[in-house]
């Protein structure tokens, strides 16, 4: 019997990074890893990196699905979320995952047949799909679930 694919997801993002690990169905974890505005850029990459490796640790994915970066009115945002997704891309590459960029349109569509949903469909669709009893409490833990579902989704 083949193993089930097991997949990271990430919602990139400086201040709060959401992932969501899934088999299928199957949601084995989720959470947000935030950073402290008091610390420089590069404390707060090595938080990230750190918190990230732990997890890559612990669920061993086959599959790390990052969001694509999005058109930002910001570019020091931007700049920012592109740094992060830098670090997203070194750690799965040297953890040996295969690596599916998505788009977020891509991400409603596939969570919830609607390339323009909003956050309390997405929040819904992740509950339901998933059997939670409760959606994940911030809408990046949320997002991540449903960034692994569509590389999931993808993969068929």
């Amino acid at each position: 019997m083949t193993k089930p694919t097991r997949i990271l997801g990430l919602d990139p993002g400086y201040g709060r990074l959401g992932y969501g690990v899934i088999e299928g169905s199957i949601a084995l974890g989720f959470g947000v890893i935030t950073t402290s505005k008091d610390r420089t850029v590069g404390e707060r990459l090595a938080e990230i990196a750190a918190d990230i490796r732990t997890i890559l640790a612990k669920y061993q994915p086959d599959v790390v699905s990052i969001e694509a970066l999005f058109f930002s009115k910001s570019v020091t945002t931007a700049l920012k979320v592109a740094e992060v997704r830098g670090v997203l891309l070194l750690l799965a590459e040297e953890h040996g995952a295969t690596v599916v960029e998505v788009k977020p349109n891509e991400v409603k569509l596939a969570m919830t047949g609607y390339g323009k949903a909003d956050k309390k469909q997405m929040t819904e669709m992740v509950r339901t799909v998933f059997k939670l009893k409760a959606g994940p409490k911030i809408d990046d833990a949320a997002d991540a679930l449903a960034i692994a579902w569509t590389a999931l989704n993808r993969r068929v």
